[in-house]
């Protein structure tokens, strides 16, 4: 996880904070129909937020209007194409204690999909993927970005899928219980407890994500999976190497086992510079290369919605770099003056073009459509039914 309003939040002790409150910046709009329209295509952000980063809620107000996304959200999100987006939800680092934060934040979460029917649908199975599209809902997929809230405790998993979380990644960027995250020592690997805890999220049908692992976490768990299994939000490492980036062969075993592999729109797709739409789209053509057509998609790890005061944001931006580098988890690529998003690919314009992108660079429509949202529909149903 990597949205910075979201961390803010976490990291000042908001426990009310519902989805990830992600940044962007940008007023693009979608593309004229044609070719490379993706007016009819389904569009799935494997790990994202669905909200107004503009938006504070007001001293005193009640806990429906803190949770509720507002119409501004809803709107830039349908214009970009958007049906379906992987939420996060649950303690990820900071204040709070894991289990109590995460139980209170699934419940949250439900409320306020409850709390708006015309507009939001819980997603469950694939089925109600395909559902949430036809009624012109935008689908909510619950996941965890940590698995600290299972303690010690692995029948835990149990409690959160009944709950309808539907992604869990085992560890953020430093060690936990199960395995070793992307800031760790490339050779600390998957922990027994981390080995009963994949185990239990297979058993409940639930995505076992390995975002944020490092290497060796990554490819003890593709040996130790009997399921598909995903990283919803990476880089290549080939091209750019920083940890946040998955190898060559994590990718490999990720297909190997039927699973996906999400791109990302972040800062960590370039190395000394600053990160391009472009350097996403050569991201994703290098993924596809290594992984397959079949298995590759899109975690944006953003909003759609842009932020409107960059002067602003780029001081909370700098107020959060440090929160994180006292906490530890800050990664390399993060930095005070550097946006955890691609400045030229936000906005509702953001998925068309991606997409002329990907065609410029020698995909068919059929094979964008897989990126934008049919693979992860098939991960979805292989692990979800």
């Amino acid at each position: 996880m990597s949205e910075i309003a979201r961390r803010h939040l976490l990291l000042t002790g908001a426990a009310a904070a519902l989805l990830p409150a992600a940044v962007q910046a940008a007023t693009a709009i979608p593309g004229p129909a044609g070719a490379s329209s993706i007016r009819d295509m389904l569009v799935i952000n494997a790990l994202g937020g669905l909200g107004n980063p503009n938006v504070k809620p007001a001293d005193g107000a009640s806990r429906a209007e803190k949770l509720r996304i507002d119409q501004r959200a809803l709107d830039d999100a349908r214009r970009s194409g958007l049906h379906v987006v992987n939420s996060t939800i649950g303690w990820v680092a900071g204040p709070g204690e894991p289990f109590e934060f995460s139980v209170r934040e699934t419940a949250s979460t439900l409320l306020q999909i409850r709390n708006q029917p015309r507009d939001l649908s819980l997603i469950l199975t694939a089925g109600d993927i395909e559902r949430a599209r036809a009624e012109g809902k935008i689908g909510i997929i619950m996941g965890f970005q940590n698995a600290t809230m299972f303690g010690k405790d692995a029948s835990r998993v149990d409690l959160f899928a009944d709950m309808g979380v539907r992604v869990m990644q085992l560890t953020y960027n430093l060690q936990n219980d199960l395995g070793s995250g992307s800031l760790m020592p490339e050779d600390q690997g998957l922990t027994p407890f981390g080995r009963e805890v994949m185990a239990r999220i297979e058993a409940n049908k639930v995505m076992v994500d390995l975002s944020h692992s490092n290497r060796q976490t990554c490819l003890d768990a593709i040996k130790a999976a009997t399921r598909p299994l995903s990283v919803n939000h990476t880089g290549c490492r080939a091209i750019t190497d920083l940890g946040r980036n998955k190898t060559d062969a994590e990718m490999r075993g990720i297909a190997d086992k039927g699973g996906f592999v999400g791109i990302y729109f972040m800062p960590f797709l370039a190395k000394g510079r600053i990160a391009t739409a472009d350097d996403v789209a050569t991201h994703i053509m290098h993924a596809v290369k290594v992984a397959g057509e079949d298995h590759i998609g899109i975690g944006t790890d953003g909003y759609v919605t842009s932020y409107d005061d960059m002067d602003a944001y780029m001081e909370e931006l700098r107020k959060e770099n440090e929160q994180r580098v006292k906490l530890g988890i800050a990664a390399a690529g993060e930095s005070a003056t550097t946006t955890p998003f691609i400045m030229d690919l936000r906005g509702p314009g953001q998925f068309q073009k991606l997409a002329d992108l990907l065609l410029a660079k020698g995909l068919k429509t059929g094979q964008v459509e897989k990126i934008l949202g049919r693979n992860f529909l098939r991960f979805a149903r292989d692990v979800w039914g």
